[in-house]
C-alpha cells in the first residue's frame, strides 16, 4: 500500500506565502513525476506544478514566478511553496506521484486526500 500525506494549506492574506508539503510513504520502489493539481468551486482540476525525478519542473502560466515546486528524493517528498497569493488562487490543493510499488509491473499515479487554501482579507 501508498499513502500521500498533505499538509500546509490553510486561510492567508492577498500578497502572503504558504508552503504546501507531501509525503509519500509505503511499499515504494521508485518515484517518478510528483506535481500539485488544485480544483476551485464549479471547476475543473487543473495543474499547477509538476517536477520530474530529475528535477525538472513545469508550471500553469497563472502560478509562474509566484510558486515553485520541489522534492526531496531521500524523503519521498514533494513541496510548493506559494508567494504572492491572490484570491483566486483559492481551491483544495491535491498532491499526485507517479511511483512504481511492490507487487505491481508499472508504474501508476497516486493522490493526495487534498488540503484547502483560501486567499482572503
Amino acid at each position: 500500500q501508498v499513502q500521500l500525506v498533505e499538509s500546509g494549506g490553510g486561510l492567508v492574506q492577498p500578497g502572503g506565502s504558504l508552503r504546501l508539503s507531501c509525503a509519500a510513504s509505503g511499499s515504494i520502489i521508485s518515484i517518478n513525476a510528483m506535481g500539485w493539481y488544485r480544483q476551485a468551486p464549479g471547476k475543473q482540476r487543473e495543474l499547477v506544478a509538476d517536477i520530474t525525478s530529475g528535477g525538472r519542473t513545469n508550471y500553469a502560466d497563472s502560478v509562474k514566478g509566484r510558486f515553485t515546486i520541489s522534492r526531496d528524493n531521500a524523503k519521498n517528498t514533494v513541496y510548493l511553496q506559494m508567494n504572492s497569493l491572490k484570491p483566486e488562487d483559492t481551491a483544495v490543493y491535491y498532491c499526485n506521484v507517479n511511483l512504481l510499488r511492490v507487487g505491481v509491473f508499472w508504474s501508476q499515479d497516486y493522490w493526495g486526500q487534498g488540503t484547502q487554501v483560501t486567499v482572503s482579507s
